[in-house]
């Protein structure tokens, strides 16, 4: 097994986390805070929009089941690239749509993946491409939100949608139930 992390930002974390987390090759995807200038923030501090951190899922994956390039084709269905600082009503810097590369090998797939998936959408992709600094996991309310919450108005008006969009395109790479 080659364990390999990717830091993502997509919106809320919740969707992302969910979505990552029935991905085979996926070992774990943990909610949690990248970008900004603070040590340990917390929730509270990051929906404030002035800590410049914005939520993201640290994704631990095996290198020998899942690519790095899988990984990024499943965060452009995930959410809109296209969208500065929002994801649906969710707004603000923190919601924005970010790569934090781990390593130069990562920066460059990235960019790669950013100009392939241009292709597919009407509107210039705004996906921030940044170094990892530091990584800080949420809250532990914050993890496996959507599992624990499935009937959460959330849940079901946001999450639902983009779950059933994720295991229809990606229904032959899904961990069985």
């Amino acid at each position: 097994m080659r364990e390999e992390k990717a830091t993502l930002g997509g919106g809320c974390f919740w969707c992302i986390e969910a979505a990552y987390n029935r991905l085979s090759g996926v070992i774990e995807a943990v909610s949690g805070y990248s970008g900004g200038a603070m040590d340990n923030p917390g929730y509270k501090n990051v929906c404030t929009g002035t800590t410049g951190h914005a939520e993201v899922v640290q994704i631990t994956y095996d290198a020998d089941l899942i690519s790095y390039e899988e990984i990024l084709e499943v965060f452009w269905v995930l959410h809109d690239p296209t969208s500065l600082n929002r994801q649906g009503a969710d707004l603000g810097t923190q919601y924005r749509s970010v790569i934090f590369y781990h390593d130069d090998d990562q920066k460059a797939r990235a960019e790669a993946a950013i100009k392939a998936a241009e292709t597919h959408f009407a509107a210039p992709i705004v996906t921030e491409l940044s170094p990892l600094k530091a990584f800080f996991p949420a809250e532990d309310y914050h993890q496996h939100y959507y599992d624990n919450n499935p009937y959460e108005g959330y849940c079901m008006v946001v999450i639902d949608p983009k779950l059933e969009k994720f295991k229809a395109r990606f229904s032959s790479k899904l961990k069985p139930e």
